[in-house]
């Protein structure tokens, strides 16, 4: 039955971010409860990186999963040109109460890509219906956004988009803010001000890049000039929101407010496919007008998925819980103190903490790297170990679910500190927990 999945696997199904002819044996997964996976031998594996920074409270969680079963007999899906419907509504009015207060109208979408999309299209087309030519954009260098065109654009320039190259639009990349080289970022912005038409970031942590994060203060500072400018500001909070950074959301680090925020990952706290996007009144006013043409022409078959929203829904009310707020703290202090051992370890070259994210650069010979050899090395010890976790290359990165002890916690520390001391040649497998 075992070989018969991954046989069967292999045959049908092309997986994200894999080299289908070297990759490792997949692995099948039949369950999943709390922070833990369990595999079809009946192994399980603790889910230290929330499955791809998505679920939140745990897989399987009884009240999302009851919310849903009852939408799942009410409605499931309807078109949302033309229509609405209930969780749609209450989604977006819970959501707007937590936002700063600029922000007024929300637009559904499927993914963070798709997000992404609209915030851009938003931006272009707010110029263009206000008689005004900017198609240019402004983005971080090392940034990730996503992997649709638009998305691409927007992200830094690499393997991954190398085959693209020619086909992505014209990006004016900068480094993200420092009180250093804040002077250089206005000036270049001075540069190309008529041309651009919005400003995209991963505010506070570059998650892709390797997690690599900037001052709150100093973002704060390059957004004041923005705004100063009347650059539109899309803020990607598809990673960091709902949490990740120890507060609901990275605008709440900051003293300045975006025009537009995009959302997915964590939205519906795993369980469905979902992306958002909000914006504020000026600019949903340039696309309300009697003339046709200024429409905002976007638009997916399951745009605001009855499902989707109402697991969203459950997935906010839990969040917002004194105790799942109490989780996030305890799981930021932990991350402190193990930062804090970690600094001093002499294969660590750099320690990173926001929240509930932890990152360890560790020392390596040549630059690093997503394609680092050593993700290959730490990624099936970990497993053998009953960890999932995915290394950026060099990068070893902490994103686990809010519903994980402080004993499992310990435990993945514990095991990080021992695959730091042992040579690549030692890596093997062992028992996995069960």
């Amino acid at each position: 039955m075992h070989d018969d999945l991954k046989s069967r696997d292999k045959k049908v199904n092309w997986h994200p971010y894999t080299q289908m002819k070297t990759a490792s044996d997949i692995i099948p997964i039949v369950r999943g409860q709390g922070v833990y996976l369990f595999d079809d031998k009946g192994n399980r594996y603790i889910d230290a990186v929330s499955s791809w920074w998505v679920t939140l409270h745990g897989h399987a969680h009884p009240y999302i999963a009851q919310k849903v079963s009852e939408q799942l007999h009410t409605l499931e899906q309807v078109i949302f040109a033309g229509f609405t419907h209930e969780p749609a509504i209450r989604l977006s009015e819970n959501l707007l109460q937590l936002l700063p207060d600029n922000q007024s109208k929300v637009f559904y979408t499927d993914n963070g890509s798709t997000a992404i999309e609209v915030a851009l299209k938003m931006c272009i087309q707010c110029a263009h219906n206000k008689g005004m030519k900017k198609t240019k954009i402004l983005a971080f260098n090392n940034a990730y956004h996503g992997d649709t065109f638009g998305a691409m654009s927007v992200s830094s320039r690499g393997i991954w988009t190398q085959p693209f190259g020619e086909m992505l639009f014209e990006v004016i990349f900068i480094d993200v803010p420092t009180k250093d080289n804040l002077p250089l970022l206005k000036n270049i912005i001075d540069q190309h001000l008529d041309q651009l038409a919005g400003f995209v970031y991963e505010p506070l942590v570059q998650g892709a890049a390797g997690m690599l994060m900037h001052d709150p203060d100093d973002l704060s500072a390059l957004m004041k000039y923005c705004r100063s400018k009347n650059l539109l500001m899309i803020q990607d909070e598809i990673f960091v929101g709902f949490g990740r950074t120890g507060k609901l959301f990275a605008t709440d680090h900051l003293t300045e407010k975006p025009d537009i925020i995009c959302f997915s990952k964590g939205l519906t706290g795993g369980t469905f496919p979902l992306g958002l996007t909000t914006c504020t009144d000026l600019i949903f006013d340039a696309f309300c007008s009697d003339d046709a043409h200024k429409t905002l022409f976007h638009g997916h078959s399951f745009t605001a998925n009855p499902l989707a929203c109402t697991a969203a829904l459950a997935s906010l009310e839990l969040l917002l819980k004194k105790e799942t707020q109490e989780d996030i703290q305890r799981i930021c202090r932990e991350h402190e103190k193990f930062a804090k051992e970690m600094a001093v370890h002499p294969a660590v070259k750099n320690v990173r903490q926001c929240g509930t994210i932890l990152a360890l650069e560790l020392q390596i010979t040549q630059k690093t790297s997503y394609f680092n050899k050593q993700h290959k090395n730490l990624y099936p010890y970990f497993l053998s170990q009953g960890i999932l976790l995915r290394p950026l290359g060099n990068i070893i990165y902490l994103v686990p679910p809010y519903c994980i002890s402080t004993a499992d916690l310990k435990y993945i520390y514990q095991t990080i500190t021992k695959a730091l001391t042992m040579p690549p040649k030692q890596y093997c497998k062992t028992n996995l927990s069960s």
